[in-house]
Formats: C-alpha cells, sequence, structure tokens
C-alpha cells in the first residue's frame, strides 16, 4: 500500500465531510483504514466568526476508509511556524457517493 512509506510520520487527513485531522499515521490497511496517534482537529473559522480557529486535541484516532478523501505527509518545520489561531478559511464543502 501506498501509504506505508508514511508510517510513523505525521500527516494530515481530509475527511469526505471536509473535517481535518493531523496526527501520526500508527497503522493503515489496503481499505484505507487509518490509525493515527497524538491527533489535533483543526477547525478553521470562516473570515466574518467573531471566535478563533482552533485546534482540538483528539489522541488515538481511527478514521474509516470510506471517510478518507485525502492524506499527506506534513512538512513539520512549515507546519510548526503557523499560528492556526490565525488561520482562517471557507468551509470544504462535503463528499458523497453515488
Amino acid at each position: 500500500m501506498a501509504l506505508n512509506v508514511y508510517l510513523n510520520k505525521k500527516v494530515s487527513v481530509l475527511t469526505i465531510d471536509g473535517r481535518t485531522v493531523v496526527g501520526t499515521l500508527y497503522s493503515c490497511d489496503g481499505s484505507m483504514n487509518l490509525v493515527l496517534t497524538h491527533t489535533i482537529e483543526r477547525v478553521i473559522q470562516p473570515h466574518e466568526a467573531a471566535e478563533p480557529s482552533a485546534e482540538a486535541q483528539i489522541g488515538v484516532y481511527i478514521v474509516r476508509g470510506d471517510s478518507v478523501c485525502v492524506v499527506g505527509k506534513v512538512d513539520e518545520e512549515v507546519d510548526g511556524g503557523i499560528d492556526w489561531t490565525k488561520v482562517r478559511g471557507e468551509e470544504i464543502g462535503g463528499t458523497r457517493h453515488i
């Protein structure tokens, strides 16, 4: 499986419902089921929102393969230099199976 090269590395996962979770890829299988450790969910607020964007600590997290849209390796140096509370953006629309 192509994701095996990301094992024990920090990855970002975008789910089909538009959520973004970031964590260390602990395990994966042929159905794209993922187990992440040290996981956080990034909740990015729109520009007009009064509250800041946030990161919610999750810990160990399992993502079902049919919920995975995109998986990418995180450049930890770049990621560490971003103040995620100040990042703003519009909601990513959900995806549906047809």
